[in-house]
């Protein structure tokens, strides 16, 4: 038998070792964070933990664990029978679950059984997830960030995507956190992940930049939609060079039609997310702008909510939050179209 263990912290630097990363927890304990890669292998499912929780508490311990190694028992078979059969003698597997081990234990014992050579995480996914914690502020540290700074509407995360297809080290947070944003950015029908996956999902973009390179973001606020960006970034980011992104008024407007096109779909929905201004904007404001879109004039309101809401607050927040602000580049694009951001995302790779 071959099964050896591994510290959180030195799986850090060595997770890119194993052929295969296995989650052994439940469905639910993976969907709300895991390893970068894993795949998940339940060693019981959400159902068979809950039903051997309540047989431990209302029956008795023994009993609980004989039940509880014949659901074992059975899925790891299956799991062994879909997923093991093809894998060469040199496979490589990492397994763990949440923190004692018995999980992944029994899955790490029959594959080293058979002949593997099994590593398994000390301590688990809880000491995993401290060493992401704990790491991520070493990773922010060195890099050297370039703020795309601009209104609601220039095409800050277009230009985002611009500079990566030209080879530029990008860190998308709205990407990551599922969410554009702002009062009106949750995107309909998708869930944004738990504050646990969110900040695995930045360590693991952290770790792939290298410091002797520029590495832009957005401006963001300290949350995007209900996950908070880790403190350290914010800190950096908010000390860091800013490029302030410009684009003509009817543009933005444009262009927040088209990245906001579910709106305009249904414009029911439209209504419903408007009643969060309300208590800022006022109801009387509010409702004229639900009258307008429920009259079809759209673009009206979209640009009146830049006037009025946006563009006020985006300006007081920059110059009290970021410290370059005042002294950005300035980066003006003469469209929102491919080819301009392409330029623009050109001129400032040479610049920099």
């Amino acid at each position: 038998m071959s099964v050896s263990t591994i510290t959180a912290s030195e799986l850090l630097v060595r997770l890119h070792e194993f052929d295969t990363v296995i989650d052994a927890r439940t469905e639910d304990e993976y969907a709300l964070d895991h390893l970068p890669g894993a795949v998940n292998w339940p060693t019981l499912s959400n159902q068979e933990r809950i039903t051997i929780g309540t047989m431990y508490v209302q029956v008795s311990q023994f009993e609980a664990k004989k039940r509880g190694a014949a659901m074992a028992a059975r899925n790891i078979a299956a799991h062994i029978e879909r997923e093991v059969m093809d894998k060469p003698r040199d496979w490589k597997p990492l397994a763990y679950c949440w923190r004692g081990g018995k999980r992944s234990g029994s899955l790490a014992l029959i594959l080293g059984q058979i002949g593997f050579r099994v590593t398994m995480v000390d301590g688990g996914y809880k000491a995993f997830r401290a060493a992401v914690v704990a790491a991520t502020p070493s990773l922010v540290r060195p890099l050297q960030w370039r703020v795309i700074c601009g209104t609601t509407g220039s095409g800050k995360t277009r230009l985002l995507h611009a500079l990566a297809a030209q080879g530029a080290q990008v860190l998308d947070l709205e990407a990551l956190a599922k969410h554009r944003s702002s009062v009106l950015g949750a995107i309909p029908g998708v869930s944004q992940p738990s504050q646990k996956r969110f900040d695995t999902l930045v360590w693991s973009a952290l770790r792939t930049f290298d410091p002797s390179k520029p590495v832009y973001v957005e401006s963001e606020s300290k949350k995007v939609g209900n996950v908070a960006v880790p403190m350290c970034l914010i800190e950096a980011m908010r000390a860091s060079p800013c490029i302030n992104l410009e684009l003509p008024q009817a543009q933005r407007v444009a262009l927040l039609l088209e990245d906001y096109d579910y709106f305009v779909n249904n414009t029911e929905h439209f209504c419903s997310r408007l009643q969060v201004l309300a208590e800022i904007r006022g109801k009387a404001t509010v409702q004229q702008w639900i009258a307008q879109v429920r009259a079809g004039d759209i673009v009206n309101v979209v640009t009146e909510l830049l006037a009025l809401h946006y563009d006020p607050v985006y300006h007081q927040s920059m110059r009290r939050n970021f410290s370059q602000f005042d002294r950005a580049s300035i980066c003006t694009l003469k469209s929102r179209e491919p080819h301009d951001l392409a330029e623009s995302a050109k001129a400032l790779l040479q610049a920099s």
